[in-house]
C-alpha cells in the first residue's frame, strides 16, 4: 500500500525526518510517501498559523490521487476536516490518532507540546475527539518548533523535565509528545522513564495500515461527502 504522510509546513528537515520515522514503523510492503507544502508558514503554531497552511495542503494533497491512506503530520491535524471531504481514502491526523492510541494503554495521559499559544487548539481537539477527561495535562515546553531541528541537548531537557512534571504532578501514565517536530524521541523517552512515549507519526501509519488492511475508507454520506 502506499500512505502519503504529508507535512503541512515548509521545513524539508522536518518533512524528512518524519519520513524516516514512518518508514521505520510501516511494514515491508508499505510505500511511505513523503511531501511538505511548498507556501506558507514554516512551522505551525497556533490558530493563525493552522489557517494559513491549509490552502497550500489541499494543493498538495490533490496531487496523490493514487494513495491508500493520507497521513497529515502536524500535531494541531491541520486540515483534518477539509481533507477527508476531498479524498476517499483514511485521513489521519498525528494528534488524533497519537490521543487514541495513548488511550487505549493508560488510563490518563499528558501531551508535551512547544508553545503556550498551541495549547488551547490542542485542548480544543481533545474535546472535539471526546477524550479531554483521558488527558490531564498539556503542557507547553515554551520550545519553538524549529527549535527542535538543532539537536539543542538543552532543548531535550526541556521535554525531560515537562516529562517528570507530568508523572510527578498530573499522575500521567503516559506522555504524547505534541509536535511532529519530536517524532524520533519516542523511543529514547520511553526507555528512559519506563512508560509509553506516544508519537502520532508512528501511531498513525500503524492505523492507517489497519484502515487500508480492513477496506475501510472515509465515509461519503453526510459531513465528508464531496458535495
Amino acid at each position: 500500500m502506499k500512505i502519503l504522510v504529508i507535512n503541512p509546513n515548509r521545513t524539508v528537515s522536518m518533512t524528512n525526518k518524519i519520513a524516516t520515522v514512518a518508514r521505520a514503523v510501516a511494514r515491508p510492503d508499505t510505500e511511505i510517501i513523503a511531501a511538505s507544502s511548498h507556501d506558507g508558514p514554516a512551522s505551525i503554531q497556533g490558530f493563525l498559523d493552522v489557517a494559513t497552511c491549509v490552502p497550500e495542503l489541499l494543493k498538495e494533497v490533490a496531487q496523490h490521487k493514487d494513495v491508500d491512506a493520507i497521513v497529515i503530520a502536524c500535531f494541531d491535524d491541520t486540515g483534518l476536516d477539509a481533507v477527508r471531504t476531498l479524498m476517499s481514502v483514511p485521513v489521519l491526523g498525528i494528534g488524533e490518532a497519537a490521543y487514541h492510541a495513548a488511550s487505549m494503554i493508560a488510563n490518563k495521559f499528558s501531551v508535551i507540546t512547544t508553545l503556550s499559544r498551541s495549547v488551547p487548539g490542542l485542548e480544543n481537539n481533545l474535546m472535539r475527539y471526546g477524550l479531554a477527561q483521558k488527558c490531564s495535562r498539556v503542557r507547553a515546553t515554551e520550545i519553538p518548533v524549529l527549535k527542535l531541528e538543532e539537536g539543542d541537548p538543552a532543548t531535550l531537557d526541556k521535554i525531560r523535565s515537562a516529562i517528570r512534571a507530568s508523572i510527578d504532578e498530573d499522575n500521567a501514565e503516559a506522555i504524547v509528545l505534541g509536535c511532529a517536530g519530536m517524532a524520533d524521541l519516542m523511543a529514547q523517552l520511553s526507555e528512559e522513564f519506563g512508560l509509553p512515549v506516544i508519537d502520532g507519526v508512528s501511531a498513525s501509519v500503524a492505523f492507517a495500515e489497519a484502515l487500508v488492511n480492513n477496506r475501510l475508507s472515509t465515509s461519503k454520506i453526510g459531513a465528508y461527502s464531496y458535495n
